[in-house]
């Protein structure tokens, strides 16, 4: 089974995805979980790194372009055999997070990155067996990365990073992707301004598990 946790950044998507991981683990079943677009897999780590940094100021086709080289990789050489074995895959993210970001964010083609996806990935992808987005209001996601950055002080690879630098202006516009996302593919929506352990108990209640 396939299982997207999605979401803007600050919402918490990673330490539910581990927190799941760990639930479904006790059952027995194979888990692998991933943070899209990296993973457990040398190449995907590297493509993050270049979309990560800021410095590089890539254009936004060229930020889909490596997403989607990330996501082939990281499903070919490591989800498919998972599933493939009847295990679970945990992701944090997937195409969904380049419509948001690239798609309404950066002004790229939503119908093109949509097509580039369709084309590249696999349906059981593009397609999850599950999947929720998880939602902040503007005030709690400044708290949040605000503390994370406090938290992790000169630690470049944890502070805020290409995208989430960004204005409240292209916040926003994630924001409304999102919910015109969760709209158009008819995806569960979770408000994630609880504790850890709301959240994840609010997850369970939404029967993505």
């Amino acid at each position: 089974m396939y299982i997207v946790i999605e979401g803007q950044d600050g919402t918490g998507k990673s330490t539910q995805v581990e927190l799941l991981a760990e639930r479904l683990k006790k059952t027995g079943k194979e888990v692998l979980t991933f943070h899209e677009p990296d993973g457990d897999l040398e190449a995907a780590h590297a493509m993050r790194a270049i979309i990560k940094d800021k410095k590089y100021n890539l254009e936004p086709m060229t930020h889909v372009m490596l997403f989607t080289a990330a996501r082939y990789e990281l499903w070919k050489k490591l989800a498919e055999p998972v599933l493939k074995r009847g295990g679970y895959v945990i992701s944090a993210r997937n195409w969904w997070s380049t419509l948001a970001y690239q798609g309404y964010g950066q002004g790229v083609s939503k119908s093109r990155i949509t097509r580039l996806t369709k084309e590249v990935m696999p349906e059981p992808y593009v397609k999850p067996d599950k999947a929720v987005i998880l939602t902040l209001d503007d005030a709690e996601r400044h708290k949040r990365q605000a503390g994370r950055d406090e938290t992790h002080g000169a630690d470049t690879t944890t502070k805020t990073d290409t995208f989430e630098s960004k204005s409240d202006d292209f916040q926003q516009k994630v924001n409304h992707a999102y919910l015109a996302i969760a709209k158009e593919l008819g995806i569960k929506m979770l408000d994630a301004s609880g504790t850890i352990d709301e959240v994840s108990s609010s997850l369970l209640e939404l029967g993505i598990v």
